[in-house]
């Protein structure tokens, strides 16, 4: 059958699926990461506003944080159960949860939508704008707000495609809004006059395209994933509730990070200024390159584990992140140098302010200085996602932002009396949630070496040790 499943995640070397899966993922998620610096660099260089425009962009960052960290709550536990589901064969209860996945982004973009416009300036001044910054976010935030939704179906359907064993496609939507975002940017920034406004409206329209896109990826019903077009928009709610939670993990760290942005927007805003805000902004955004280029081998990773534990391939899902877990350590590794013994020459790409670079520079140099170990502790976390392992995932993903990351940041400035403080407390909390990751791990790795194949995995427990082929989710015979 045409868009069958491809059944080598089962069987295929571990090293060529990661090469196959990893390598269209990166390059996706490098792409996107470079999708949010080319903002930030058009931005930057905006004539007489660069480095108050950059400050704003990076007051905008909790919010949109919040924005991903809903969409993430619906799209991860979709294409991770429709993963599992795939390698258990259970295609029709796999476009139930497509089809669900369309109308809960729906749901939640529109009412993210909502809550944003009806009290913009409130939660921006909250979130760390001064005066001299807030009519910067205002004008980016209220378009991204608007087209919410789209940004939502968008990467929530890109997900699913690779999930879906169709990583090249995701790479090609990814590259092609990267590509298209470029060449709007300057159009609208510069050339119509439009300011931080004009990037926020290239970003909606690149999205906007490639949803459509991606649309009609889903509408041929020769795939073995495809919308019904019967019932494109039904919401079964057992469906939602096992997808939900499986979302729940990346979503309270998306949340987590929101918080801690907003802790560390103030805490740069008493003790160094907007200036210091922007440097922030500036020094995310190049971590974020890195942090991207794990994401794409946490992505690559995921439907290898997801398909191979439902298969109940436990040595293959053992394998896969073992490897995928060393990528991302010499991928941080290669940050690391980066930000230790390049950081002016990175920073100067975003701003043609001198003391915005100084202050980056300095930055940098001081938050990224255990960079190397945040590698295997995202993967780590991702895996236990991947494996329906909710509670677990929830504590990895906290552990670092809310019950280290957050006190250091409150205590460091006043105990320094610098905005050194904040800068400071990025490694610490790294190294202590390193030593947490490694313990998780580690007792994971155990029980899966314990486990012979073809075993049922109950001894791991999590919302997916259960075969899903046993839940109905109310299915009808024609679904059958």
């Amino acid at each position: 059958m045409a868009g069958s499943v491809p059944t080598e995640l089962g069987t295929k070397n571990i090293n060529s699926l990661i090469r196959e899966y990893a390598v269209p993922g990166i390059i996706a998620m490098t792409a996107s990461s470079l999708y949010n610096m080319v903002d930030s660099i058009f931005i930057g260089h905006i004539p007489g506003a660069g480095g108050l425009a950059i400050s704003g962009l990076a007051i905008t960052f909790p919010l949109m944080n919040i924005s991903a960290a809903l969409g993430t709550l619906v799209g991860v536990g979709a294409s991770t159960m429709i993963s599992v589901l795939l390698g258990q064969k259970n295609y029709a209860v796999a476009r139930k949860v497509l089809a669900n996945e369309i109308t809960l982004n729906t749901i939640v973009g529109i009412f993210f939508t909502v809550v944003t416009l009806l009290f913009m300036d409130p939660i921006l001044t909250f979130f760390g704008a001064s005066p001299n910054t807030l009519p910067y976010a205002r004008d980016y935030m209220v378009v991204i707000a608007l087209g919410n939704v789209i940004t939502h179906m968008y990467f929530g359907l890109n997900s699913v495609i690779r999930s879906a064993g169709n990583p090249n496609l995701s790479m090609v939507l990814t590259l092609f809004t990267v590509i298209t975002n470029a060449i709007l940017d300057p159009i609208f920034i510069f050339t119509l006059g439009m300011g931080i406004r004009g990037a926020a409206i290239a970003t909606i329209l690149c999205q906007t395209a490639a949803l459509v896109w991606s649309l009609a990826y889903f509408n041929d019903k020769d795939k073995v994933l495809h919308l019904d077009r019967r019932r494109p928009f039904q919401l079964d709610w057992r469906i939602a509730e096992d997808s939900l939670a499986i979302g729940m993990g990346p979503f309270l760290m998306n949340l987590a990070s929101c918080i801690v942005v907003l802790f560390i927007n103030n805490r740069l805003l008493r003790y160094g200024g907007d200036l210091s805000i922007g440097a922030y902004g500036i020094i995310n955004r190049l971590t974020f390159l890195f942090i991207m280029v794990v994401v794409g081998f946490n992505h690559g990773m995921q439907p290898i584990a997801g398909y191979n534990y439902g298969a109940r391939l436990y040595s293959r899902v053992r394998e896969v992140y073992v490897k995928t877990a060393a990528w991302a350590t010499a991928v941080m590794v290669l940050g690391f140098i980066v930000s230790e013994f390049l950081p002016g020459i990175a920073v100067s790409v975003f701003t043609n302010d001198p003391e915005l670079e100084r202050i980056a520079a300095d930055g940098i140099r001081k938050m990224n200085f255990v960079l190397p170990i945040i590698g295997f502790q995202m993967v780590t976390t991702n895996l236990f996602q991947c494996l329906g392992m909710v509670g677990r995932s929830i504590f990895l993903s906290l552990s670092r932002q809310l019950l280290i990351l957050v006190p250091c940041i409150y205590a460091l400035p006043a105990a320094l009396n610098s905005v050194d403080g904040v800068w400071y407390s990025f490694p610490i909390s790294d190294f202590l949630s390193a030593l947490i990751t490694g313990i998780f791990a580690i007792s994971l790795l155990r029980k899966l070496s314990r486990l012979k194949d073809g075993e049922t995995a109950v001894s791991l427990g999590g919302a997916m040790s259960e075969d899903y082929s046993h839940k109905q989710y109310s299915r009808k015979k024609e679904d059958r």
